[in-house]
């Protein structure tokens, strides 16, 4: 018996220099003896992953129910061929061991035509299942197709008025607007259970996603667009939203809340939030879109009617064109010939300044009309004189301060 003991032990040597240290050689055989040791090893992880919500593979709306089955048809699907693959795999490794001398052994075989056709015919098979109920799922769950349906079973009928809920992603909060009820949230989004929800989504500034898990698949959120989502709620309770794109400094702290009410809850809330705020105007909506992060919940008592459309156009400050102003300018091609009849001189062509060495002196547009501005005078700009309002010899055409929109808008759009 030497120093250590009656174990058995051995020298192992660590790394390149000469440290030397002992361990017992039936260390493992130690570890073996205590199979339980391993599982609890295990539960902690377990423990960790008990904590996560599956609310993916078990919603509350029901959009997102038939996007779960169409997942679970699609992994089923596939498992007709992962399954027997592996399956055959421990089979032919046991079947064709070294020690099995039962085994047919044939070295010279290369092709079996029965072989092919099972190997190509099932997966053949399985894509254009999984072609059909992508190409069928594609069209019926549609964001931008109203809902025919409440669930399963309910139908939506006439009496199922979709709620219009407007959506803005801003730096880095979410901006709801419902313009039926006139009221707004910013990070708090509720909606009554069982009736068809209209989603008309935008953002301020870059792109983000809106997705509520428990709702329907995340829709993009996109400056100077909008898109759409049709959903509905099925069951009570609070939901979690969030932005699915990155977008920033403050991305991680987009996430609102979704209430999913009663109706009588739902009127309860609406009253609660007109009771309570401020009013949501154009001059707020400026304040609120500077980025921020971790905006706590509230609501506006009122919002100012055509704001959501100004957002989208992006001229929620007067002091730029809208979008929409634009493409019907844009559609005709331009002002063309007959819109340079809407143009003054430029204040320095009109003093002698500057020259046009061919054609017309230099011009700018003079006004352009709104709803709110018919005559086109908020945008008159100021440096005009009454006197540089007048028709000039070599100007020909009607008063500048006649609208561009008149002349060259399409049917539909802003007139004076």
């Amino acid at each position: 018996m030497n120093d250590y003991g009656s174990e058995k032990r051995e020298q192992v040597t660590v790394g390149k220099g000469n440290c030397i240290g002992r361990m017992p050689a039936d260390r493992g055989a130690h570890l073996s003896s205590f199979p339980g040791l391993r599982i609890l090893c295990v539960l902690p992880f377990a423990g960790l992953l008990g904590a996560c919500k599956a609310v993916v593979l078990a919603p509350a709306g029901d959009i997102a129910i038939q996007q779960r089955d169409i997942l679970f048809q699609s992994v089923l699907l596939m498992l007709i061929v992962i399954v027997p693959v592996m399956a055959l795999t421990v089979l032919f490794a046991w079947r064709y061991r070294s020690s099995n001398k039962e085994a047919t052994y044939e070295p010279d075989w290369g092709h079996s035509v029965h072989l092919e056709l099972i190997i190509w015919s099932a997966p053949l098979l399985i894509i254009i299942c999984l072609g059909a109920i992508t190409w069928a799922s594609t069209h019926l769950l549609d964001p931008y197709r109203p809902l025919d349906r409440l669930d399963a079973g309910t139908p939506v009928a006439d009496e199922h008025e979709p709620l219009v809920v407007n959506v803005v992603a801003l730096d880095w909060k979410w901006l709801f607007i419902y313009p039926e009820l006139g009221i707004g949230a910013v990070n708090e989004l509720a909606a009554p259970v069982d009736r068809p929800i209209d989603f008309r989504i935008s953002a301020s500034s870059v792109m983000n996603s809106f997705y509520i898990p428990a709702l329907a698949g995340q829709i993009y959120a996109m400056p100077g667009m909008r898109t759409q989502l049709h959903a509905v709620i099925n069951e009570p309770g609070e939901y979690k939203g969030f932005s699915a794109n990155y977008s920033g400094a403050g991305f991680s702290g987009m996430h609102f809340d979704f209430h999913g009410l009663s109706n009588a809850d739902f009127e309860a809330w609406v009253a609660a939030a007109k009771s309570k705020g401020a009013t949501l105007d154009g001059a707020a909506y400026l304040e609120l879109e500077r980025p921020s992060q971790n905006e706590p919940a509230r609501t506006f008592a009122s919002v100012e009617p055509g704001l959501f459309e100004a957002i989208v156009n992006m001229c929620v400050d007067p002091a730029k064109m809208c979008m929409n102003d634009m493409m019907a300018i844009d559609a005709r091609g331009g002002m063309g010939l007959a819109g340079a009849r809407n143009t003054l001189p430029v204040a320095a062509d009109a003093k002698g300044g500057r020259k046009a060495v061919f054609g017309p002196r230099p011009t700018y547009v003079a006004s352009i009309c709104s709803t709110a501005d018919p005559a086109g005078l908020a945008t008159l700009p100021e440096r005009s004189a009454p006197s540089a309002l007048m028709l000039r010899d070599d100007i020909a055409g009607p008063s500048p301060s006649l609208s561009l929109l008149d002349r060259f808008a399409p049917t539909g759009a802003s007139q004076s």
